[in-house]
């Protein structure tokens, strides 16, 4: 029995190792990323940063194309996890959960500008990359569904083309003050563009009462 006990921890640990080195490896390839852009990117920059032998990462991945396709969906997967958060964390009312979805983006961590370098690299990759593509694709498809849906419950009459374009026209604006806000904090504040996301915000929900 005791034999046993110690074969299910060593699995244990040896699975935790695992996805430690596995996490090490993605978070070296954002951190290259950001710094180095897409061609200061390779193998070998990454290994470096995550202090592991070339060998590891063709363990874990297939090459530097897939550890790119996982790194992106990792650093997605920390914002829509943030954004979700920031919902859950407003309580029940529905305008005041889709006011939390979308202004999480403009608070810590979503609002980092050294995750901006990140993102212009992976941007610089879409259209060369079918994979990647896909996965932009899929994943910014979630966020606008799941926006649609927290436009709908705030305003339940709402027909779902017009959630569908607020939703598109919503995230768009996002992205702009976003990625402008990270260029540029000195151009406006996060508190001025949580006041534009407002006033657009107004043209697709009745006022309240």
């Amino acid at each position: 029995m005791a034999r046993k006990s110690g074969e299910r921890a060593r699995a244990r640990f040896v699975r935790e190792s695992a996805d430690v080195r596995r996490q090490a490896l993605i978070d070296a390839t954002a951190a290259s990323l950001a710094e180095r852009g897409v061609g200061g990117t390779s193998v070998r920059t990454i290994c470096a940063r995550a202090g592991v032998s070339s060998g590891l990462l063709t363990h874990y991945f297939s090459g530097v194309d897939s550890l790119i396709l996982a790194t992106y969906r990792a650093v997605a997967e920390r914002v829509s996890c943030a954004m979700e958060q920031a919902v859950e964390a407003a309580g029940s009312d529905p305008r005041a959960r889709l006011r939390a979805f979308l202004h999480a983006n403009f608070q810590p961590p979503v609002l980092d500008p050294g995750l901006l370098a990140t993102w212009i690299a992976f941007w610089s990759l879409i259209k060369a990359s079918g994979p990647l593509a896909e996965a932009h694709a899929e994943i910014y498809g979630a966020q606008r569904m799941r926006l649609e849906a927290l436009l709908r419950e705030a305003e339940r009459d709402m027909p779902p083309a017009s959630a569908r374009t607020a939703a598109i026209a919503l995230s768009a604006l996002v992205d702009g003050l976003w990625l402008e806000l990270c260029l540029d904090p000195t151009t406006f504040s996060a508190e001025e563009a949580l006041s534009m996301l407002e006033n657009a915000l107004a043209h697709s929900l009745t006022p309240e009462r």
